[in-house]
């Protein structure tokens, strides 16, 4: 369980990652556009976020 926990964080990483070396400009512009949103629609779009990767993983994993 930790080790799979530890890959997903991994994979996180990895995507930011290529993002910020692929795009920077653009990724700059994103977090501009999302600094300049409510805290109510940003909380919003992160549960609804959670409960898209939720329902992945339970699909992923077999459920």
């Amino acid at each position: 369980m930790p080790s799979d926990l530890l890959a997903a964080l991994c994979l996180v990483l990895l995507i930011e990652g290529l993002l910020l070396f692929a795009a920077p400009e653009a990724w700059k512009r994103a977090v501009e556009q999302l600094a300049a949103q409510p805290a109510v629609r940003l909380r919003t779009y992160g549960g609804f976020m959670v409960i898209a990767g939720l329902a992945s993983l339970y699909l992923v994993r077999g459920g």
